[in-house]
C-alpha cells in the first residue's frame, strides 16, 4: 500500500464527473487500499478517487469506532430524507470549514471491490460523509454548498475532514 498525494483545490480533476468503473481487478483493489492509507494518514474519515488524481467513481468512508469501512464503487443515491446543517471540512481544502445543509438519511446502491452490488442506509454524520464523497464523484465540491464559512477558532468540536 502507498500513501498518495492529496489533490487540493484548485485542480480540474476535482471538478470532473468521474467515469464508471467497469473492471474490478487488482488495480482497483490497489487503488482502494492506497486511498484508505492516504485517508488515514491525512486524518480524514472519507476520500474519493479524484482526491488522489483518479477520475473514477470510487470512494471510501470510515468513521472508525468499530464500524466497517465503506467502499463505494459506482454509487447511486436512491433515497434521501430529512435535513440538517452541520460543519464540514475536506481534505482537498485544507483549513476550510463551512456549514452545509444535507439530508439526515440516505440510501445508496453501490458495488464493492469485487463488483458485487449492495445497498446501504445511513443517518446523521455517516450519511453526511457518504454524500460528501459521492458529490466528489460528480465534480461537486462542498464549498458550492456552504451556507456559512466557519473559522477554525469558532469550532467547538473537532471537525474531521472528509
Amino acid at each position: 500500500m502507498a500513501i498518495r498525494p492529496i489533490i487540493t483545490h484548485p485542480n480540474d480533476v476535482l471538478l470532473k464527473k468521474c467515469e464508471e468503473v467497469t473492471e474490478f481487478d487488482t488495480k482497483l483493489a490497489e487503488l482502494l487500499d492506497d486511498m484508505y492509507d492516504t485517508m488515514v494518514a491525512s486524518d480524514g474519515i472519507g476520500i474519493a478517487a479524484p482526491q488522489v488524481g483518479e477520475a473514477i467513481q470510487v470512494a471510501i468512508v470510515d468513521l472508525g469506532e468499530g464500524q466497517d469501512i465503506i467502499e463505494m464503487i459506482n454509487p447511486e443515491v436512491v433515497e434521501m430524507e430529512g435535513s440538517e446543517i452541520e460543519v464540514e471540512g475536506c481534505l482537498s481544502f485544507p483549513d476550510v470549514y463551512g456549514e452545509v445543509e444535507r439530508p439526515f438519511f440516505v440510501k445508496v446502491e453501490a458495488q464493492d471491490r469485487t463488483g458485487a452490488l449492495y445497498e446501504l442506509q445511513a443517518e446523521d454524520y455517516e450519511a453526511r460523509a457518504i454524500l460528501h464523497e459521492i458529490d466528489h464523484l460528480h465534480g461537486v465540491l462542498f464549498t458550492t454548498k456552504v451556507v456559512r464559512y466557519v473559522e477554525l477558532d469558532e469550532l467547538e468540536n473537532e471537525v474531521e475532514e472528509v
